[in-house]
């Protein structure tokens, strides 16, 4: 029995190491048929390469006149003529040279324009000062005939005149008292009458510095007016210099 089974389990041993074998075999065939596959299909991929571009000899040609040509324009600009060179030159001196006077003109107009506005500036603040100046000597009037009223009425025989009329046991307190008065009331207008005097003197000053800021401003523009006449005659002969004159039409004959 013994044997019988060993060798029942020998065949089956057997059995399953033949079946490895074949297995092992049947992978490593399919992976050569595989690898062989690749192989020609990889062989029969075509190459792709990049033509060779052809280059003409005519632009070559084309590029050497090319460049002939340039130096030969730089060449005849190089040797334009010198007088329509000097012609240019002078045109175009003569047009800055009239562009500067055209912004000359519009610098001294704009000046111009700056003085007169000063002017009048200067003028209202002249009538300001004036109106001011009229309200200080009116006021400064009053109080200046109320100081000499109050230095009338300071006099003793006329404080004793005012005191007389009211009955006291004490009149030579009833006259102090009164002129104590009267006292401050002068004092009083005395020092209103400094600062108007003060006021007055500060708005004459003013008023005497705006006047001579207006006159200078005057004769600036007085000045300006002038030059601009001027300019306009100058530049009224000179074109009508440069203008030719026109040929005189011959008679008719008879």
């Amino acid at each position: 029995m013994r044997e019988v089974l060993m060798s029942k389990h020998s065949i089956r041993r057997f059995a399953f190491v033949g079946l490895a074998v074949l297995l092992v075999g049947v992978m490593f065939l399919g992976d050569s048929a595989a690898q062989r596959r690749r192989r020609r299909h990889r062989s029969t991929a075509p190459r792709i390469t990049n033509p060779a571009i052809y280059q003409p000899a005519n632009e070559n040609a084309n590029a050497n006149s090319g460049e002939a040509t340039a130096e030969n324009t730089n060449a005849t600009s190089t040797n334009e003529d010198p007088e329509a060179m000097k012609k240019s030159i002078r045109t175009l001196s003569s047009q800055v040279d009239r562009l500067s006077e055209k912004l000359g003109q519009m610098e001294e107009s704009q000046r111009s324009l700056v003085d007169l506005e000063r002017l009048s500036r200067a003028e209202q603040r002249s009538a300001q000062l004036r109106s001011e100046l009229h309200d200080t000597l009116s006021k400064e009037s009053d109080l200046q005939a109320r100081a000499e009223d109050l230095d009338y009425a300071l006099k003793p025989e006329n404080i004793e005149r005012a005191t007389a009329i009211y009955g006291s046991t004490h009149p030579e307190e009833m006259r102090e008292q009164r002129r104590r008065q009267l006292q401050s009331e002068r004092e009083r207008v005395q020092k209103q009458l400094d600062q108007l005097a003060a006021n007055r003197a500060r708005l004459e000053q003013a008023i005497a510095a705006s006047d001579v800021e207006a006159e200078r401003l005057r004769k600036r523009l007085d000045a300006a007016d002038a030059a601009a006449v001027q300019n306009a005659k100058t530049n009224n002969g000179s074109s009508s210099q440069a203008a030719p004159r026109p040929s005189p039409s011959p008679y008719p004959t008879p």
